[in-house]
């Protein structure tokens, strides 16, 4: 092309362009013309003017940039990353107390915090703003991929290309190197010289060539192959393959908005309670009965399974020689609508009612106790759980006797040593198992606080209004072992150990999504599994009187389509050909190819 912009080619003009993009082009045999189209905005010599999108136009660039996969990846980020103060700041819901204690401490700054709903990240207005962009984004971008990929499925395979040699993949053989077919005496049948019979064998290599990209399945095809012939007479072949990874592709979208779907109806329906049951007691399945109980927005009560749950006995291994736990089991006795059964809770196995799941979630020792005030009456009395610091259950617990007849009201703070033992430093704990419990209690006098309406945590003691029970300088705390009874100091009654019972933790949980989810994941691992590892191919197969040719070509790097080419070939000569290597330079090489790359409709 010469540098003054003009082409030395008289009359030459590209294929596939457009007139208006030559004229005024000048060859040394023509002079120059001068265009008749009118200047204007937008013409050669006039103003370049940006037209206005428009409402229309603005909304469809807004939808095309949403549903584009470079934005479903952005709001998927983003929605993992707005998930990250859900795990860090105690939630309103799923953690009231933790919520409580944060509050109390960072008075100020929960002010802020909660002004962008940052202890209700899960319900908050930003939060379901990105999930449900998110949504709407992948089923914008899958609806259009899949009308395409349908139209695909039931369009017929490209036809072969002109020229072989410029697809990556390409092999050929004549078929007069064929070992011959024999007829019916055994005698072998030469390759006629006629058009006729030349016919009839590259027929029969065309429909080797189908077997073979068949396969044996013809309700499961290989490819999908479709046969034509040139106007030369050429007989070719084109098989496609590889539909089966934007099937693939398509499965793991559909799945990630079957997994939004199934994830947000979990968070709306679900419901999960927390609860202590002391051994020979139990609950009921209502939500007054729970500890703790939190549940989604279309959660109703009357869904609530009406059963009863007992704890009879619990059974605890440990190991002697280092006291590691080896098995947890809660006995119980269940009553669902009149049905009375008797069932286990073990760890890792919990129990279906209703519904739901009843896991054991933990246990620990509960201190039967009586307290009389200062006039003799029995001011408490019950199994208060102690919860574990330690591995050899070294218990917290609080005790606390609101109901005096008199004076000021009692709390008890220590600890429970399920195998007690005197050390240099006090008294320890040395094993699991209630060999020989021990109580180490202080005393607290005055007002608990219980009637000033503010929550408060059952196994923490409130001493702002209370004063510690001294004796001189010296705190007072007492040992006491079950069976025995003390006298409190300054006549506030009196407190006996009447025995130690075993508590366990449950949680029951009911989340109809679980399900949906487990199936929904394995369906978008599969489907990426289609996606990565299915190759997408396209082979051709021409015959021309004895020559046959075959090419290949991949959609993406594919490092056996060399291999698969030279298969083709081989089925349809019946003999094995070898592949070609680095070192063949010949015209049907893959390495003067050039480029690997897509046919385009110049080579067809």
């Amino acid at each position: 092309m010469a540098h003054d912009g003009t082409d030395p080619r008289p009359g030459y003009r590209p294929d596939g362009i457009d007139d208006a993009f030559a004229e005024n082009r000048t060859t040394p045999d023509e002079p120059a013309t001068t265009s008749t189209r009118p200047e204007g905005p937008g013409r050669a010599g006039g103003p370049q003017v940006v037209g206005s999108l428009g409402v229309v136009g603005t909304l469809r660039f807004v939808w095309r940039q949403l549903t584009s996969m470079r934005i479903a990846l952005m709001l998927l980020m983003l929605l993992a990353v707005a998930a990250v103060p859900g795990s860090v700041l105690p939630q309103r819901a799923s953690d009231p107390a933790g919520f409580a204690r944060y509050v109390s401490e960072h008075a100020d700054l929960s002010r802020w915090l909660d002004r962008f709903q940052l202890f209700d990240v899960y319900t908050s207005v930003w939060f379901s703003a990105i999930y449900i962009l998110l949504f709407v984004s992948l089923v914008g971008c899958i609806l259009p991929r899949t009308r395409a990929h349908l139209r695909g499925l039931r369009a017929r395979p490209p036809r072969a290309p002109r020229r072989f040699t410029r697809l990556p993949a390409t092999a050929s053989a004549t078929l007069e190197d064929v070992a011959p077919e024999t007829t019916g005496d055994g005698a072998p049948a030469a390759l006629a010289p006629d058009d006729d019979a030349t016919h009839s064998h590259g027929a029969a290599a065309i429909d080797r060539a189908r077997t073979y990209l068949v396969g044996r399945w013809r309700r499961l095809p290989r490819y999908r192959v479709d046969t034509a012939t040139e106007p030369d007479g050429a007989l070719t072949l084109s098989a496609e393959r590889g539909y089966l990874r934007e099937t693939g592709n398509l499965l793991f979208h559909l799945a990630l908005v079957g997994l939004l779907v199934s994830v947000a109806l979990g968070q709306l329906l679900h419901y999960r309670g927390q609860v202590l049951v002391v051994q020979g007691r139990g609950f009921a399945n209502a939500e007054v009965h729970y500890d703790t109980f939190e549940h989604g927005a279309w959660f109703e009560p009357d869904t609530l399974d009406p059963f009863t749950l007992t704890l009879d006995d619990f059974e605890s291994q440990f190991r002697s020689s280092d006291a590691q736990a080896q098995d947890f089991t809660a006995h119980v006795t269940l009553d669902d609508r009149g049905r009375t059964t008797q069932d286990t809770i073990k760890v890792n196995h919990p129990l279906d009612v209703g519904g739901a799941k009843i896991y054991l979630q933990g246990n620990g020792y509960a201190p039967e106790v009586t307290v009389k005030d200062s006039d003799g009456k029995v001011a408490f009395a019950g199994a208060v759980p102690f919860i574990p610091q330690d591995g050899v259950y070294t218990s917290q617990g609080t005790i606390k006797v609101p109901d005096v007849t008199s004076g000021d009201q009692i709390g008890l703070v220590g600890y429970l040593l399920p195998t007690a033992q005197q050390s240099g430093e006090g008294w320890v704990s040395v094993f699991p198992q209630p060999y020989n419990p021990v109580l180490v209690l202080s005393l607290w006098r005055g007002d608990l606080g219980l009637d000033d309406g503010v929550p408060q945590n059952v196994y923490e003691l409130d001493t702002d209004d209370m004063t510690q029970v001294r004796d001189g300088d010296q705190p007072v705390s007492f040992l006491v072992s079950p069976g025995e009874t003390v006298e409190l100091p300054d006549g506030l009654g009196s407190f006996t150990f009447e025995g130690l019972e075993r508590y366990v933790a449950l949680d029951l949980r009911h989340d109809p999504a679980l399900l949906y989810i487990l199936v929904f994941a394995f369906l978008a691992l599969g489907g990426l599994a289609l996606s990565l590892f299915v190759p997408r191919r396209r082979v051709w197969v021409r015959v021309r009187g004895t020559a046959v040719e075959v090419g290949g070509l991949a959609r993406s790097e594919d490092t056996g389509l060399t291999g698969e080419v030279a298969k083709v070939l081989a089925a349809v000569t019946g003999q094995p050909v070898t592949p070609y290597d680095d070192n063949d330079l010949g015209p049907e090489s893959p390495r003067d190819a050039g480029t690997p790359r897509k046919a385009d409709d110049d080579d067809r």
